[in-house]
């Protein structure tokens, strides 16, 4: 967890991510960047001298009608004091049964997206902490560019004025490898998604690292090509 807690620390610094007196809410899928995240703000309050405060909050799709096991994100909590929520929802439903969608990730997120801001609102947090990573920063800049023909990525800190919240990425700066590294340490909650490992962001994945491999430095580049243009916020 040292290098993870060095990529955190850089980033909260750097882009200005947290403040004395912020409650976060801390969304945790289980998969192995949401509980590196999470064990990331409990050890960080130890040294980073701001005093914040963490919620974790699991937004529930209920894949094939079933409430997920979430035991390993309740075992940290437990462990260390944290307040935890799971919220269930027929998202999954919604999106494989009722709206059949062919291509489901884009409405699935949406409808993520909008259960976890009303549920911090609801539990009063001033900023929700998202668990994207270096790999997925360069993967989504790569499908704007190529999907939708527009260049952008997410922002390392967005506000949203509609709701008066701010979203972060800690891990923005943690590259995949070291991460995965780090979750070796826990149960990782694996998806239960029919869609999983069939997805446009894995074919991306795929061709970066066939680019990696071919390019050494590729993803470097293009982040580093994005901090200097000052895309949506990376500087």
């Amino acid at each position: 967890m040292q290098k993870i807690l060095g990529y955190m620390r850089k980033a909260i610094q750097h882009y200005g991510l947290i403040s004395d007196g912020d409650r976060i809410c801390v969304a945790v899928s289980g998969g192995k960047d949401s509980l590196v995240m999470l064990k990331g703000f409990i050890l960080l309050k130890n040294f980073i001298g701001i005093d914040y405060e963490i919620i974790a909050l699991t937004i529930d799709p209920y894949f094939n009608g079933i409430a997920g096991d979430y035991s390993p994100v309740a075992e940290i909590c437990t462990e260390y004091g944290i307040e935890y929520h799971i919220i269930p929802t027929q998202i999954a439903e919604i999106v494989f049964d009722v709206r059949k969608e062919p291509n489901p990730c884009s409405l699935c997120a949406r409808m993520r997206r909008g259960a976890l801001y009303n549920s911090a609102e609801e539990l009063g947090c001033n900023k929700i902490a998202l668990g994207h990573n270096y790999d997925d920063v360069v993967e989504t800049f790569i499908m704007n560019l190529f999907t939708e023909g527009r260049i952008g990525c997410f922002s390392p800190a967005t506000y949203l004025e509609n709701r008066d919240i701010n979203i972060i990425r800690p891990l923005v700066l943690a590259p995949e490898r070291d991460v995965k590294k780090a979750s070796r340490n826990f149960s990782v909650v694996k998806s239960q998604c029919r869609a999983d490992g069939h997805t446009n962001r894995q074919k991306t994945k795929e061709f970066i690292a066939e680019m990696e491999h071919r390019e050494h430095g590729f993803k470097d580049r293009i982040f580093g090509a994005m901090c200097r243009a000052g895309i949506d916020g990376w500087t």
